[in-house]
């Protein structure tokens, strides 16, 4: 079976499989892509015999709507890592924001940030960056279908991305921090939609428990 869950903050990707494990009772379970903790929204869970259709979800363009912390940068490029670069924030205007967005649509490379589940010879880089070690990584190439911006402050700017595998929105924030002449890190980042399942249609760890119980009643 496939289910979209509507993943909570503070969880693994892997603590959800391992929820859905013990709810369901079934041996095999996987998702379709992961989502990082401080992350929320759609994770595609699927069991048994469809765990052999989850790269395909894997290949799937996704939607993000993120809120990007101007003038702070962290190590992690998210709210869960320590601030290690202050700078202050220019002036912005509509126009230049929308701007530099639009300067990311197409294909860009991106460097795999250290604190992330990518493995480099057969290690993870975030067990590498917690004993504060740090190695090259080779760029990927990942492809901005449409970047839009939603609304922006003093410090913050909120936008909507949709964009193939492989990109790290951690290191779009990034990137978009320093075209706008200052640092930046995301502090809420939303998986809305992983091909056409969306965020509307995503059940919470409580409601898909119940329901499941119902269902096996």
């Amino acid at each position: 079976m496939i289910f979209n869950i509507n993943k909570p903050v503070g969880w693994t990707s892997f603590d959800v499989v391992k929820k859905i494990r013990s709810i369901t009772k079934e041996k095999k379970v996987g998702h379709g892509g992961t989502l990082d903790p401080f992350a929320e929204g759609v994770l595609i869970v699927a069991t048994g015999k469809d765990t052999k259709t989850l790269s395909g979800f894997i290949d799937e363009q996704k939607q993000y709507e993120a809120c990007l912390k101007l003038g702070e940068l962290t190590d992690t490029h998210d709210t869960e890592g320590k601030t290690i670069k202050e700078m202050r924030v220019p002036c912005l205007s509509e126009v230049a924001i929308k701007n530099v967005l639009n300067s990311f649509k197409g294909y860009n490379h991106q460097i795999p940030p250290m604190y992330s589940a990518k493995k480099v010879n057969g290690k993870r880089l975030y067990e590498l960056a917690r004993k504060n070690i740090t190695i090259e990584r080779k760029p990927n190439k990942v492809k901005i279908y449409s970047i839009n911006l939603i609304t922006f402050g003093d410090d913050s700017i909120s936008f909507k991305v949709c964009c193939s595998k492989g990109t790290y929105i951690r290191v779009l924030g990034k990137e978009i921090a320093e075209k706008l002449g200052t640092v930046g890190h995301i502090k809420k980042l939303v998986r809305t939609h992983v091909g056409s399942y969306n965020i509307s249609n995503a059940e919470t760890i409580e409601n898909f428990y119940s329901s499941w119980k119902l269902l096996k009643t």
